[in-house]
């Protein structure tokens, strides 16, 4: 295996333990017998697990940034029908892993942003990314005339993201997909023009 595909399963392997664990609850040692890579490997991919930790943050903007364009980008549908079907399917999903994970940068957020600082730069870039691409549905959306366009599109975007992980935060908690359903009530009654 060549060294690129050795470093993106380490990232793979320990983005999947990460999200289930936290990224202080997983050990370099597990991620690399779990990714069956000789011990001791891990040094050579990463300086230390900080630089395995900015990695792994850019691996999962571009995993979440891809499936929030996956809904809020399809031109076939409108774009207050993307925001709802980006509800929907976040919904689904969770409903089908038993309301467990919620988002991985949310994740880490919450527990690294004050423990490392450049963690929390990069995490703030991340959430700037995942921003952007709601902003720019919301923007079709108002050109439309179906997001109410007195609103400013990028607090609007910040808006529904973070009413979005505050309902996952609830789900979890709660076991139930009901936090995400009020949410995108919520959020579309609040967004669409009158």
């Amino acid at each position: 295996m060549n060294a690129n595909k050795t470093q993106q399963l380490l990232l793979k392997t320990g983005a999947e333990l990460v999200y289930a664990k936290g990224f202080n609850n997983t050990g370099i040692q597990e991620i690399l017998q779990c990714a069956g890579v000789p011990r001791g490997s891990f040094y050579f991919y990463f300086k230390s697990k900080e630089e395995f930790g900015m990695a792994l943050i850019e691996y999962y903007t571009d995993m979440m940034c891809s499936m929030l364009r996956n809904y809020l980008t399809d031109a076939s549908h409108s774009p207050i029908e993307r925001i709802k079907r980006f509800f929907e399917g976040s919904a689904r999903y969770y409903e089908q892993h038993q309301f467990e994970g919620g988002c991985p940068i949310g994740n880490l957020s919450q527990e690294m942003s004050c423990l490392s600082e450049p963690m929390r730069v990069k995490l703030l870039s991340a959430l700037r990314s995942m921003h952007s691409v709601i902003q720019q549905c919301i923007k079709e959306g108002q050109d439309a005339g179906q997001i109410d366009s007195s609103l400013d599109a990028g607090a609007l975007a910040v808006f529904v993201f973070n009413a979005w992980e505050g309902s996952l935060i609830d789900m979890k908690v709660s076991k139930s997909v009901h936090p995400l359903e009020i949410c995108k009530r919520m959020v579309l009654d609040f967004i669409q023009s009158k």
